[in-house]
C-alpha cells in the first residue's frame, strides 16, 4: 500500500506514505470534477454532522454547505484525493484570504464519510500547507 505519484501541485515526496488499501492520487481539481466532488459533499456531510447540529440545522443549513462552488473546484488551488478506481474520496483547498495581505483560507475540506481515519485528510492538508507556503503566504 502506498500513495500513487503525486503530480503537480503536489510537489512534496514526504506525502508518499500509507494511507488506505490500494493507491491514493492527489491532485488539483478540475472543473470534470464537480459532479464527483458534489456527490461526495452530499452524502458525506449529512452523516458528519448530525451528532453536532439540531435536526432543524441539518434540515436548512446542511443542504446549502454540501454543495460543491464551481469556482472553487477550478480554482486550481482546490485538490482531491482519488482512488486507483477514480473514485473522489476527499477534497479541499485554500483560496487567498479577504482578511489582509499574506494569508488564506482552507475551503470546504472534506473527507468521504466512508473513508475517515485514514490519513487523507491530514495528506489534503500538508498539500493545503505546503502550496500555500509556495504561494508565498
Amino acid at each position: 500500500m502506498r500513495f500513487g505519484r503525486i503530480p503537480f501541485p503536489f510537489r512534496q515526496t514526504h506525502y508518499l506514505r500509507p494511507m488506505s488499501a490500494g493507491s491514493i492520487t492527489l491532485r488539483s481539481s478540475t472543473g470534470r470534477d464537480f459532479d464527483a466532488i458534489d456527490a461526495m459533499l452530499g452524502r458525506s456531510y449529512p452523516k458528519l454532522l448530525k451528532n453536532d447540529y439540531a435536526p432543524s440545522v441539518m434540515v436548512t443549513a446542511v443542504p446549502l454547505i454540501s454543495r460543491a462552488n464551481s469556482a472553487l473546484v477550478r480554482s486550481g488551488t482546490y485538490y482531491v484525493a482519488e482512488t486507483s478506481d477514480g473514485d473522489i474520496i476527499g477534497a479541499g483547498g485554500w483560496t487567498l484570504s479577504s482578511v489582509g495581505r499574506g494569508a488564506a483560507e482552507v475551503r470546504h475540506l472534506v473527507v468521504d464519510w466512508r473513508h475517515q481515519r485514514q490519513g487523507i485528510g491530514r495528506r489534503l492538508m500538508m498539500g493545503i500547507f505546503a502550496e500555500a507556503q509556495l504561494q508565498g503566504i
